[in-house]
């Protein structure tokens, strides 16, 4: 899924962490119990009552730590929600009396007691969802909710290795799920790390539920309905999910999990991976009407189970209150992810997005074409740019998801040449799994490395052009290898109704640190940044009127029409400009890709395997 605007995103398992005092050593490592002396005891109790869907109570007791210690919240790399916003009544109860709570940052309190013991109180008060709740942010209803994660749980700075146990106290008639590891008390789980714990999301609540194996693991998706729920055909949607997992399990040889829980939510959009679990917005509005609309972004987060859970950028280390290094991999890390959800639909059988690879590739090429950013910046530079600030690109727009996938299918394609169609991108996938699924991470020089090893050729000219350098992709000289060619047009974008659209391709956000409303623009060649406008202007006027929310430009530039010109206010660094925008239309490229001629046996040979998926 293209993440996302369904965003897709994705939680990013951080339990490949080292410590100074206990580095983890394998992956085995991340999942195990620390008997460490030094280590605090510590046991939460999460409170819900349906009463009160405000929010929910939070007991953390802590043991075996000095009289003076830090507690925090985690930040996540990709999605901050910072929940540390909606903590209240914080308290702390110690063996004397009372103890004191010092906030010394935004998500770090400082906890002073007597005894090396204290139990924490406080109460997360959720913040309003809107229109629609994203499927990984917690949230508690009259019927059933999400919580724990980051959205929940505080940890004690400096232990992140320490092991915990959460106790759930929820109305009798809710069940529990979650990937955190079952006690013989069934409302109470235990975690192995902070990074285990704040990973695993427990889902809360009356569900329905449907339960299968495959190669005898565990597999149970759950299904929280409104009370208004529209009917669909439940009985498709476990059968095509089970078949994405034989699929997937037969690409790796295993499943590297003790079980999974899919939690498929009715008024959520969006989808987040964990461990062994994912969280997935699932309307049954829709789902009654198409459910292969929803197949892409489940096999998209399932997916990342290997690719970003385990298969891990460098940058992504142990957990932390701070903000989190951008990464340079998530070209790989997404673009991969995304590339194996299509394909992995098709070979299971399932409806993909396009008909048939052909297409697929057409619309990939296409929207790689139509984006100056891909002119513009490398493959690392736009996957730093993926979570960084609004507006880092500059006045251009870019997809590490579309960049990287659709450099992984021309390394494919360079694979499949090489190896004479012995391998292809699955062997570079299972090698990458085999390597970089412990604590190590890994860079794109590790990748280059592994493709090479796996092909017995130098892709090396391909990384320094396309992943560290930005050199356009010679798509062309890719599929030649395969005996394709593409036959592109540039056109004036129309509407259905066969008129030129206009360029509204300008977007308005609100920065964080100042709360003023900002312009973003996605492409500088179009009619706003000829105007003189650029991303970052800070917005005052548009038409005469006042921009009171980031949601007013859209609403006061919707209606204009190629010719009509929209007068804007902006605050520069210079000071106030105005620029009168004269509406143009904008370009797309049309995109066939077709056989070439006089192709040779190789060429068809090969073309007729990728074709087919395999």
């Amino acid at each position: 899924m293209e993440k996302k605007t369904s965003i897709t995103i994705f939680f990013i398992v951080l339990f490949f962490a080292s410590s100074a005092q206990n580095p983890l050593k394998n992956y085995r490592d991340a999942f195990d119990t620390r008997y460490d002396s030094k280590q605090p005891v510590i046991n939460y109790t999460l409170t819900v009552d349906s009463t009160d869907i405000s929010g929910f109570m939070v007991e953390m007791r802590v043991r075996n730590v000095t009289d003076t210690f830090h507690v925090a919240m985690v930040a996540h790399p990709e999605y901050d929600d910072q929940y540390w916003r909606y903590v209240e009544n914080f308290s702390v109860d110690a063996k004397k009396g009372k103890g004191q709570v010092i906030r010394e940052d935004s998500a770090l309190w400082k906890i002073i007691t007597k005894g090396n013991e204290a139990v924490l109180h406080y109460k997360l008060h959720l913040p309003p969802s809107g229109a629609q709740r994203s499927a990984w942010k917690a949230y508690i209803s009259a019927t059933g909710g999400l919580v724990g994660g980051p959205h929940s749980f505080m940890y004690v700075v400096g232990a992140t290795l320490a092991p915990s146990y959460v106790t759930l106290k929820i109305p009798n008639n809710w069940q529990i799920a979650t990937g955190l590891e079952a006690t013989v008390d069934l409302t109470t789980f235990f975690a192995a790390s902070v990074a285990v714990l704040i990973d695993d999301p427990i889902f809360i609540g009356r569900f329905k539920s449907w339960s299968f194996s495959v190669d005898g693991v565990p597999h149970r998706i759950l299904y929280w309905p409104l009370p208004d729920a529209a009917a669909f055909d439940e009985a498709r949607l476990v059968a095509d999910i089970q078949k994405l997992i034989e699929e997937t399990s037969g690409l790796f040889g295993r499943l590297p999990y003790r079980d999974y829980i899919f939690m498929l939510q009715d008024g959520a959009v969006g989808a987040l991976e964990h461990n062994n679990s994912v969280t997935v917005g699932a309307p049954s509005s829709e789902l009654s009407k198409d459910i292969s609309s929803y197949l892409g972004e489940i096999a998209h987060e399932y997916f990342h189970t290997w690719n970003l859970v385990r298969i891990h950028p460098v940058e992504y280390g142990d957990v932390s209150y701070k903000t989190p290094p951008l990464s340079k991999g998530l070209w790989w890390s997404e673009g991969l992810t995304i590339f194996y959800a299509d394909l992995l639909c098709r070979r299971a059988g399932l409806p993909a997005f396009d008909t048939t690879r052909i297409q697929h590739l057409e619309t990939l090429v296409r929207r790689y074409f139509s984006s100056s950013a891909y002119r513009k910046f490398s493959a690392e530079e736009i996957s730093l740019a993926s979570y960084g600030p609004i507006g880092m690109l500059g006045d251009y727009a870019g997809s590490t998801h579309l960049q990287g996938e659709i450099s992984g299918a021309m390394l494919d394609l360079i694979i499949r040449d090489a190896t004479d169609g012995k391998h292809s991108i699955d062997d570079v996938m299972r090698k990458m799994m085999e390597q970089f699924s412990a604590e190590k991470g890994f860079t794109s020089t590790d990748i280059e490395k592994t493709i090479t090893d796996v092909c017995g050729c130098s892709v090396h000219s391909f990384f320094e052009n396309h992943i560290r350098g930005n050199k356009t992709l010679e798509i062309d000289k890719y599929l030649a290898l395969i005996g394709l060619k593409t036959d592109t047009v540039w056109k004036n974008v129309e509407a259905a109704d066969g008129k030129a659209n206009p360029d509204l391709r300008v977007y308005s956000w609100v920065a964080a640190n100042d709360n003023t409303i900002r312009f973003g623009v996605t492409d500088p060649s179009g009619c706003w940044v000829k105007a003189g406008l650029h991303t970052n202007d800070i917005i005052k006027t548009v038409n005469g009127k006042k921009i009171k929310n980031a949601a007013d430009l859209r609403q006061l530039i919707r209606n204009a029409k190629i010719g009509d010109t929209v007068s804007v206010e902006v605050q520069k660094s210079t000071g106030l400009f105005k620029a009168n925008v004269v509406i143009t239309g904008y370009r797309q490229p049309v995109v066939h890709i077709e056989e070439i001629k006089n192709s040779t046996e190789k060429q068809e040979r090969l073309f007729k395997q990728w074709l087919s998926g395999n």
